[in-house]
């Protein structure tokens, strides 16, 4: 794959020698005042910073994005894919820039010494179609000056929205690559203000079945809905700090990154660890109080009382986030959003990889949330 003395460089770091020592220099030879973006974006780890050693094993080393206006990129996309083909170095800094294929039918690819013409990972994309495939909406919903839509905003997965706000931008000759990174950096804020109702409602649908399946005697399924609450808690905490969470992998080392994470991890790690349930009980609620004074601290909606409190007239304690779904809720204004049901983005109720994946399924899920929702406020 590598040379034996290769050493591990971070992605972007690995990225920006092969645009500035590599790339840029073909391109200014072969193609002087060509107005292009460079980047590595999009999906990767290393574009979330998260990359380590073992990320080399597939579909990591020197990768670029180029990024052409529509008219150059169907005139000299080809063209530079295979100029580059041929004048790339083997290697950079130790690390191959051929990326091979071990199956034909799996578009993997890792990277490998090669004596013929470098099959590389610089990509050459007109902006705007790539910003329209990456999320799933029409291309001038991010490219031009308007903000996307209040549905364009739902059907985005974070993990998108973190891939193409996250990596870095070597050179924007465009102008136009750090306007939509800057318009996509976070959600407006009544979108903003929606999410964070609607994950406070997910935590209120499920914290008491941590109780009543351990009074069930359902020790399993009682640690299974706790490691579902602690998942939303983390996802809400990342709300709260204005960070796109990312898809599982990731998600504990994105909230490891935030300011809360040391004071909230031994709650959080500790209803995980638990094995009775008072025990697991006590964390959660440790846990519960603590986000919820986080809430209040915001200053977004009137505070509530975060004190964990007795599920109405059964023997758990909870904090009954239903309070704070409510409070937040009320202060959502736009017409766009009130009619909602506390639904909230795509990947606030799905989850499966394959369905985020599929843009067409994801907006027409949300437009029928919308329809639904539409008909109900229909007066009889």
């Amino acid at each position: 794959m590598n040379s034996p003395r290769a050493a591990f460089i971070p992605g972007l770091e690995l990225s920006r020698i092969l645009y500035e020592e590599t790339v840029r220099p073909v391109l200014d030879h072969a193609y002087p005042g060509l107005r292009y973006a460079a980047a590595r974006v999009g999906s990767g780890s290393e574009v979330l910073g998260f990359d380590t050693a073992r990320s080399a094993d597939h579909e990591w080393g020197p990768r670029l994005n180029l990024f052409l206006t529509p008219g150059e990129a169907a005139e000299h996309g080809a063209d530079l894919r295979r100029l580059l083909a041929e004048r790339l170095p083997k290697h950079i800094r130790g690390w191959p820039t051929h990326f091979r294929h071990h199956d034909p039918e799996d578009p993997i690819g890792q990277m490998e010494l090669t004596q013929g013409a470098v099959n590389h990972r610089v990509s050459v994309d007109d902006l705007g179609d790539w910003l329209g495939t990456q999320l799933g909406v029409a291309a001038t919903a991010v490219t031009a000056t308007a903000e996307p839509s209040v549905r364009d905003w739902l059907a985005m997965p974070q993990q998108r929205l973190a891939e193409v706000t996250g990596g870095a931008v070597f050179h924007d000759g465009l102008g136009s690559l750090d306007a939509a990174r800057a318009r996509l950096a976070w959600y407006p804020d009544q979108v903003w203000r929606y999410l964070l109702a609607c994950q406070w409602q997910r935590i209120s649908q499920e914290e008491a079945f941590v109780g009543r399946c351990a009074e069930a005697g359902d020790a399993l399924g009682s640690a299974v809905v706790a490691g579902r609450l602690v998942r939303d808690l983390m996802r809400l905490c990342l709300l709260l700090e204005r960070t796109y969470a990312p898809y599982g992998k990731w998600l504990g080392s994105a909230f490891g990154r935030l300011t809360v994470a040391g004071e909230l991890t031994p709650s959080l790690a500790g209803a995980l660890a638990a094995t009775e349930y008072p025990e697991r009980e006590r964390h959660l609620c440790d846990a519960y109080e603590y986000v919820a004074a986080l809430q209040n601290a915001t200053g977004l909606a009137e505070p509530v009382d975060p004190a964990r409190r007795p599920y109405h007239d059964r023997p758990f304690l909870v904090l009954h986030a239903e309070r704070l779904a409510r409070a937040v809720a009320a202060t959502v204004t736009d017409p766009g959003l009130r009619g909602l049901p506390l639904t909230g983005g795509v990947d606030q109720w799905a989850d499966s990889t394959d369905f985020l994946g599929l843009s067409g399924p994801r907006r027409a899920a949300v437009e029928a949330i919308d329809a639904v929702a539409r008909t109900r406020s229909r007066p009889a």
